[in-house]
């Protein structure tokens, strides 16, 4: 049986083998940033509510780890929009610690949402947060991030500052920059700031690497990322992976529901899905020939690569 709402693993520099949890089931998201590896946002809100029932997300987790595939080495809230969106995050971090006790459990946030109590005291039942702040300067963090109406850096960035006061885990922070956007001097000297005041477990600058959402977001150059990442950069060193051929391999006749799950929240080589489903190279590229001759994805040459991804990563003209 298909999965609707876990997909991967996917190979992440942070977290290692990651397996996703979807709490959206749709684009549904506090911001639509203009770098979106996942598409364009079809539902710009602050609403939290159950969009996706925990109950059913940890039914789909209980089935797949009854599949007997090798653990991952984190189990991670994110999918297709803001998981803090999801009235029951806190449901279902306790469900899959219950499931992978041995499994840390990681949440993608845009931060957004870290304004409220009860959001920070859901987070803090993760064991890693990794939370994205762009830009404090205002009028680049609207350009970057294209909020809800009523969201501020200033504000997101207090939220944050409250939420480090209340977490014993791990934050990782990340920036990322959009070349004439948020790559400005002043924006780097409010951040070098405030991360001071933050002091997170880890920082990581990046910039574009895969097609975002409006044509023409560039990423910056090698010589701007190096001197932000030497102003801002610290901490752990990415999270260690287990070889994806240290367990069971992932069969034959999952694997094209495996690959389609992963290609709709993340633009990926097939290469990078061979390595992190643990499935068979040959297979996984039948799948994905499959996939885009029926037009359920699409590809593109980015930088001499070729990443496929779900027809729903709409690019904006």
């Amino acid at each position: 049986m298909a999965y609707k709402y876990i997909f991967g693993p996917v190979m992440s520099g942070r977290l290692g083998r990651s397996l996703g949890l979807d709490l959206l089931g749709g684009r549904i998201c506090s911001m639509d940033c203009v770098y979106c590896e996942v598409g364009a946002t079809r539902d710009l809100t602050c609403e939290r509510k159950p969009y996706v029932p925990a109950a059913d997300i940890i039914e789909e987790l209980a089935r797949w780890k009854e599949e007997g595939l090798n653990d991952p080495d984190m189990v991670t809230l994110g999918g297709l929009g803001e998981p803090c969106l999801n009235s029951e995050m806190g449901l279902v971090i306790i469900e899959a610690r219950k499931l992978f006790p041995n499994t840390p459990v990681a949440v993608l946030t845009n931060a957004s949402l870290m304004t409220d109590p009860e959001v920070r005291r859901e987070l803090a039942l993760a064991d890693v947060v990794l939370p994205s702040l762009d830009s404090l300067v205002p009028d680049e963090f609207a350009k970057v991030n294209r909020p809800c109406k009523g969201i501020s850096p200033a504000a997101v960035a207090d939220g944050l500052l409250a939420f480090r006061k209340e977490f014993k885990g791990k934050i990782f922070l990340e920036i990322l920059l959009a070349e004439g956007i948020n790559d400005s001097d002043e924006n780097l000297g409010r951040l070098k700031d405030f991360c001071k005041r933050l002091a997170p477990d880890r920082v990581d600058v990046v910039t574009l690497t895969r097609p975002g959402t409006v044509k023409g977001v560039r990423p910056v150059d090698g010589a701007v990322l190096s001197r932000w990442r030497l102003a801002l950069e610290s901490g752990d060193t990415p999270a260690a992976t287990r070889q994806a051929s240290d367990g069971k391999a992932m069969s034959t006749e999952r694997t094209p529901a495996a690959v389609a799950a992963s290609l709709s929240r993340r633009p990926q080589t097939v290469a990078q899905l061979a390595q992190a489903l643990n499935a068979d190279p040959e297979k996984v590229r039948q799948a994905v020939e499959a996939l885009e001759k029926r037009g359920e994805i699409i590809s593109r040459d980015d930088q001499g690569e070729i990443f496929y991804h779900g027809t729903g990563h709409v690019i904006e003209y």
